[in-house]
Order: C-alpha cells, then sequence, then structure tokens
C-alpha cells in the first residue's frame, strides 16, 4: 500500500492511520482529552493568570501516516507494515545508513540520555511549569532536547530562522542518488549527536535546499529515534490576527513576513500521551520582530509557559533581541537555560528563585568575550547541584552549567 503525502487532512489519511496501528486508537483519543485537560489546568492554575487563546493549539491534526514513514526511513528505522519505503530500505546504501546512525545513536542514548533524563526526574518532574507549554526560540531543530527535559508538556513552540521546510514525496526519494543524500542526512544531525546543539553555519549550508529546503525532516527524525510515532502533519502560518492556519507547502506570504511553519502531533511511545509540536520560521530580532504584529499576538497566547533557552550564540544578551528577552522575562512561569540565555542579571530580583547546577566558567572559543562575572561570583556564593551531563558550548571542554529561573510571583 503506497502512502501519497497529499492526504494529510482528509478521511482516507486517518483511516490508513487506523489500520497501520488500530489498537492504539482508543488509546489515542483518552490520551487527547486527557492532555487537553492537563493544559487547561496548568493554564489557569499558572501565577500568570488563565490563558484561553493557547487552548487553540490543542486542536486535532487529521492523523496521516505518512510523515512517519518519512521519518523512520531517514532515521535509519525499519519501516512499518505498509510504508512507501519498504523497497529502499533494502538498498545497501539504506543498510549501511541504518548502521552508522545506530552507531552514532547508541553513543549518545548511553552517555548522554540517561543522565539527562535522571537530570529531569530530579529537577523538573515535580516543577510546577513541568505540565506546561513549553517556548523554545532560537531553537533550530533541537526536538531531542526539549522533549527530553519536558516529556510531559502538552505543546512546545519551537522558533528559528530556518525555513520549515517540506516532506519529500516517494517519488523525490526515489530518484536522488540514495548513497549521498543518506550521507548528507547524516551529516544533518552529527552536531546535535557529538556536541549537544547544532551550528548555525552548518544549518545554513544545509537547511537551505543543499540537504533539505528546511528543519522539519530533521525535527521528525530526532522524534522518531528518541521515541515518538508520528501521528498528523501539517504546513501551517499565521493569519494576520496571528491565528495559526493552514497553508500550502510551497506557499508564499506577501512582504518579507512569513510565520510559515510546520505543526507535528506525536505519540510518546513510552507512555503513550500525546504531544504537539509547532515549528515557526521567525527573526527574532528587534527590528523585524516590532513590526511583526501577528507573531506577538501569537506569543501572548503563551503566557505562562515554561521557556528553555540553550546555546542561542548569545543573541538574547545583545540589545537588538530585547523584545525577545522581555517577552521571556515578563511572561514565562520559568526559564530553563544555559548561559547563552537570559543574563544573569536580569533574574536577581524578588520575582525569581534560582538553581544553578553544573559549574561555570568563562565561555568557550568566540564566545569568550560573553563572560558574566556576576554569574560566576553567584555560582561561588551558591551551593550549586551537580549537572551529570556535558551540554552547550565547549562541549567536552569545559564544563557545561543549567540555570533554573522560577517566577515567585
Amino acid at each position: 500500500m503506497t502512502i501519497s503525502p497529499n492526504r494529510i487532512g482528509n478521511q482516507t489519511g486517518i483511516l490508513e492511520f487506523l489500520l497501520f496501528d488500530r489498537p492504539r486508537l482508543c488509546i489515542i483519543s483518552l490520551c487527547l482529552c486527557a492532555v487537553a485537560l492537563t493544559f487547561s489546568c496548568s493554564c489557569a492554575s499558572t501565577t500568570r493568570g488563565e490563558n484561553h487563546g493557547s487552548n487553540r493549539l490543542l486542536e486535532p491534526v487529521a492523523h496521516d501516516r505518512y510523515a512517519d514513514d518519512v521519518a523512520r526511513f531517514l532515521a535509519g528505522l525499519p519501516a512499518r507494515t505498509g510504508s512507501p519505503f519498504v523497497d529502499l530500505q533494502e538498498e545497501t546504501a539504506w543498510i549501511d545508513h541504518r548502521r552508522q546512525l545506530d552507531r552514532a545513536w547508541s553513543q549518545t542514548e548511553d552517555e548522554r540520555l540517561p543522565a539527562m533524563r535522571a537530570f529531569q526526574q530530579a529537577e523538573l518532574s515535580s516543577h510546577p511549569a513541568a505540565l506546561s507549554p513549553v517556548f523554545y526560540p532560537f531553537s533550530g531543530p533541537d526536538a531531542l532536547t526539549v522533549t527530553v527535559f519536558f516529556p510531559h508538556s502538552p505543546v512546545y513552540v519551537m522558533v528559528g530562522l530556518e525555513p520549515a521546510g517540506t516532506l519529500p514525496t516517494p517519488r523525490e526519494l526515489e530518484r536522488k542518488k540514495l548513497e549521498g543524500y543518506l550521507a548528507a542526512t547524516r551529516a544533518t544531525l552529527a552536531s546535535e549527536l557529538a556536541r549537544s546543539f547544532f551550528i548555525t553555519r552548518q544549518m545554513d549550508r544545509q537547511f537551505r535546499g543543499q540537504v533539505t529546503d528546511g528543519l522539519c525532516l530533521p525535527i521528525l527524525e530526532l522524534l522518531a529515534r528518541s521515541g515518538h510515532t508520528i501521528l498528523g502533519f501539517r504546513y501551517i502560518r499565521l493569519d494576520a490576527t496571528g491565528e495559526i492556519t493552514e497553508r500550502a507547502p510551497g506557499y508564499h506570504a506577501p512582504g518579507i513576513i512569513g510565520n510559515k511553519g510546520v505543526e507535528i502531533e506525536f505519540l510518546s511511545d513510552a507512555d503513550q500521551s500525546v504531544h504537539k509540536l509547532f515549528y515557526f520560521s521567525v527573526n527574532l530580532s528587534d527590528t523585524r520582530l516590532q513590526g511583526n504584529h501577528p507573531f506577538l499576538t501569537f506569543l501572548s497566547t503563551l503566557q505562562g509557559s515554561a521557556t528553555f533557552l540553550k546555546a542561542t550564540s548569545y543573541m538574547i544578551h545583545r540589545q537588538e533581541f530585547s523584545i525577545i528577552r522581555e517577552h521571556v522575562l515578563n511572561e514565562s512561569a520559568a526559564v530553563l537555560q544555559d548561559d547563552s540565555g537570559v543574563p544573569y542579571h536580569f533574574y536577581v530580583s524578588a520575582a525569581w528563585r534560582v538553581q544553578l547546577y553544573g559549574q561555570y566558567v568563562r565561555p568557550y572559543g568566540s564566545f569568550r568575550w560573553q563572560s558574566q562575572p556576576d554569574l560566576s561570583n553567584a555560582y561561588l556564593k551558591q551551593e550549586p547541584k551537580p549537572l551529570p551531563f556535558q551540554i552547550g558550548y565547549g562541549f567536552k571542554r569545559i564544563p557545561s552549567n543549567l540555570l533554573l529561573a522560577t517566577r515567585v510571583n
């Protein structure tokens, strides 16, 4: 059975998904209700006030298995019955692709993920923001870290400068020189697996048509490889009022602000919980953001979210990114970040309770001039908790740090 990618959003796609994994139907229905209830309660109880608008993020996506099929093929995972890639995975190039990805993921799963999950369980699982939506600006395609740290969040909103991209059709993949294409696809995840973050200049080379036309494919691959099943996928944009609306894959918005993205609904294979992930391509600098009223309106629906910041190139330290910094400070119920996030001095007030983790030293390499003496002093005066894994810049070259700031009023 060949699954057409154009069936996303219609009844045929729903029926095909049910045939694909019929026993999960009742579980998924119950999970969607539970997620909606949890999300509603989370928003209502936050100290930042009730958030009615964000419930729109939980509107269901029509189920279609094609995005999951693509994700598994590119992530080096065996095809499920009925996948259009069953024959392609018999190719020598794919078999080698799977072997190399298995090796790379094995190291990540052995060295980093158990310690990260233990940290999540000890420090974040009982945190008030554990069930809140998560806002992840400057994210790139890093769906892995945010879902490990916030596995129970109903909604993840990721924002980066890179385009959202499109799903390739089976025909498009069949026409590619598979060995070279799969090798290039592996390279798009190499930095994340080896260093815990995506390198901006590499993303510029890889995700603007050279390997893929955007970030949806690496996002899907990371979700699939980290134990998730893709339930639904659609191309979206923000309309003039900041509402999410469906778009055609090749839609070009008038002017320079497109606010285009993708919406992914996925199932955690570990506990059968259902989640949503949104990725938007948005320039977060003040010069572009101050005129982007639809996106600013959309951001207002995320009041009371947990914000995650990692490997941001220290953009949010700069004055020309003050709008997004003020949003994080004014609207977040909690912020988890490394030192490239909001500068420490913004948290030195009665409004925040701060817990430090790991060790803070002068930033590594080209970011060494971003040193924060007040953060260094805080590490000397407080008793930071251990951080049993490496994360962020200077990976395995300098100690890593995290900061968890919780709003207290």
